[in-house]
């Protein structure tokens, strides 16, 4: 699965057809350049859960954090148990543009908005397109599925999703909160 802001586009655009040159810092994070070839390693999982009408459902979730594993996602990869999946954790509420670029599989793809539920769902996306499945508004964080998956299991729009990392980004900070 592929990410990209529509700012990045717009830069590349730019660099592209105008002849622009641009130095940019380099991170760690983000040492291999260039369009990914082959899947990445395993990322560092959670146990992500669903809770739905249907009952509680509990994945263990790959954590997509950094520009180059968002990039990469599922791509070249082969399967995806029906118990496993990735999330990409955005660091600010955004549109989330997802595509299934080098992406082997069906996914389902479950945005998830500021209220720690899903906003709306992208069932079956198809192997290897480049139509774009937007999130249709600000989500915290993706989440990448089996497809098929969340018909299966009832997971619906509205369901409250959980997991630690997602938890700790929907926490205010005690600055934030008000006294009274």
């Amino acid at each position: 699965m592929n990410r990209q802001t529509f700012g990045t586009l717009f830069l590349s655009l730019a660099l592209a057809s105008g002849g622009l040159s641009l130095t940019l810092p380099a991170h760690a994070d983000d040492a291999a350049s260039g369009a990914p070839t082959a899947a990445q390693p395993p990322l560092p999982k959670e146990t992500l859960t669903i809770t739905s009408a249907s009952g509680k459902h509990e994945f263990t979730v790959e954590k997509a954090t950094t520009l180059r594993e968002q990039q990469v996602g599922e791509m070249f990869r082969t399967t995806l148990p029906a118990d496993q999946g990735m999330v990409f954790l955005w660091s600010a509420p955004q549109q989330s543009d997802m595509w299934m670029e080098n992406t082997l599989i069906p996914l389902d793809i479950v945005f998830i908005g500021n209220d720690g539920r899903i906003q709306s769902i992208a069932e079956n996306a198809v192997p290897q397109s480049l139509a774009h499945i937007s999130s249709h508004g600000p989500a915290v964080a993706t989440l990448e599925l089996q497809g098929g998956i969340t018909a299966k299991m009832g997971i619906t729009v509205g369901d409250r999703v959980s997991s630690a990392s997602l938890d700790a980004k929907m926490a205010r900070p005690a600055s934030a909160k008000k006294s009274h």
